[in-house]
């Protein structure tokens, strides 16, 4: 095929606004989306310039996406399910281009009982797994682990140290 049945072709396959708006609609209603995600969509339906910012400030409008909503979902979804700590969350926050209001709104989702009660779970299961017989590569294997899914170092020392005890 030549280049102009191809630019012909996508520019057939582009939706008319209403169809992208519906497209849009159900696709954010599915889950809670971020600007960063809805903004892909659209270029990814091929719409781009001041089409593209109309109709996602008509998802804004509608109720259809909501930034803080967002934060709030993704940090206590990827606490509770993947037992992330804060910092990974917030990585992940920032990867999705939230702005840094939204990450503080969305980590005050995480209840400090619940955070460090996690934490004590992740240390005894992974030190449970961990066969090394030096105590200190036990622990320094347990704890490089446990900050690696996002939890603050001088909070893994601590309860460590206290778990030790």
């Amino acid at each position: 095929m030549c280049a102009k049945n191809i630019r012909r072709r996508k520019q057939e396959d582009e939706p008319d606004e209403a169809t992208a708006f519906s497209r849009l609609a159900r696709f954010c209603a599915y889950q809670e989306r971020s600007h960063h995600e809805v903004k892909e969509k659209l270029a990814e339906l091929g719409l781009f310039g001041d089409a593209a910012d109309e109709l996602l400030s008509r998802l804004i409008t509608d109720g259809f996406v909501n930034e803080e909503r967002f934060a709030k979902a993704f940090a206590g979804g990827k606490f509770r399910m993947k037992k992330w700590g804060r910092i990974r969350i917030e990585h992940g926050l920032q990867a999705h281009r939230i702005s840094s209001r939204c990450i503080e709104i969305g980590l005050r989702e995480i209840d400090e009982v619940d955070y460090r009660s996690v934490l004590q779970k992740l240390i005894v299961a992974k030190s449970d797994s961990v066969t090394i017989a030096d105590p200190y590569q036990k622990w320094d294997a347990v704890s490089r682990y446990v900050i690696a899914k996002g939890f603050e170092p001088e909070l893994v020392w601590e309860t460590i140290k206290l778990m030790r005890d």
